[in-house]
């Protein structure tokens, strides 16, 4: 028996019923607000979506724990601990939902011990349900999925995302580390603007490998769960194991081609989620 399919299936349910709530928003005239910088928005959708997810897993699981972006914004912690805990982007790709550019996602993960026991991506406009338990296969739609098993990152196709940053430094880290991974040379990169979308769109193949410093754990945590059942590897951005909380990673179709990217990236601080930045 399953401990955490009950969780499991009731967070794919909300995670649709969060989708049909978006799809209908971008229907109409979206409000947006700046959060800590004029490229860090927030709508009123975000906080709406992450608020019906907390709040009907709150009613049924009423002693687990939650990190949800929105929350987080407000004040709420973002500490991970041993117990069953839901970790929420109510909206992965609220610029891309700003300019209703298509990549846009509800992202769950669900960690017991600070593991990651499942995965739940839905990329609402595309209609693709990806899921993932721990030892039980990737699937989207319900059809099992694999990485590409690419070896060579000369062949590889890489995602990333780029966009203002308040440090020059960081910005100039952040362009030079792109100018790095394009002479290496590989095939391109890529920029979809949604981090769990990225993730799994390296679980099914459709790219190799994706990279990125400054996130948080709740662009991470589904999609870490959905590429490693998938065949792929997560790691830090210098090479070393993941971090759930380090708010940096690369996620790959093979060992190789991760640790070809973390040779070639420029590390900058930004922070961990658990800690002050």
């Amino acid at each position: 028996m399953d401990p955490w399919l009950e969780c499991m299936d009731f967070g794919v349910a909300m995670t649709k019923e969060a989708g049909k709530m978006i799809r209908d928003a971008l229907q109409r005239e979206i409000s947006v607000r700046e959060k800590s910088s004029p490229v860090d928005l927030v709508t009123e959708t975000d906080q709406k979506v992450e608020e019906l997810i907390i709040s009907s897993i709150r009613e049924k699981f009423p002693t687990h724990s939650f990190i949800g972006e929105e929350s987080v914004a407000a004040g709420a912690p973002s500490a991970l601990t041993d117990g069953p805990t839901w970790i929420i982007d109510p909206i992965d790709g609220t610029t891309n939902f700003v300019h209703r550019f298509p990549f846009i996602s509800v992202s769950i993960g669900f960690t017991v011990n600070r593991q990651i026991e499942f995965g739940i991506v839905f990329s609402c406009l595309e209609n693709k349900m990806y899921t993932a338990r721990r030892g039980r296969g990737a699937f989207c739609n319900g059809a099992p999925i694999t990485v590409s098993g690419q070896q060579d990152i000369t062949k590889s196709l890489i995602l990333t995302e780029m966009g203002f940053k308040k440090d020059s430094e960081h910005f100039r880290a952040m362009m030079a580390n792109m100018e790095s991974i394009l002479s290496i040379p590989v095939h391109g990169i890529r920029a979809p603007g949604s981090a769990a979308v990225n993730m799994c769109l390296v679980a099914c193949g459709a790219a190799d490998a994706y990279y990125h410093i400054g996130i948080h754990c709740w662009d991470m945590a589904g999609g870490a769960a959905i590429l490693t059942e998938a065949g792929g590897v997560v790691m830090d951005i210098t090479g070393g194991p993941f971090d759930l909380m380090s708010r940096r990673l690369i996620a790959a179709s093979s060992q190789g081609i991760a640790e070809s990217i973390a040779k070639k990236i420029q590390p900058f601080c930004c922070g961990r989620d658990d800690t002050e930045s």
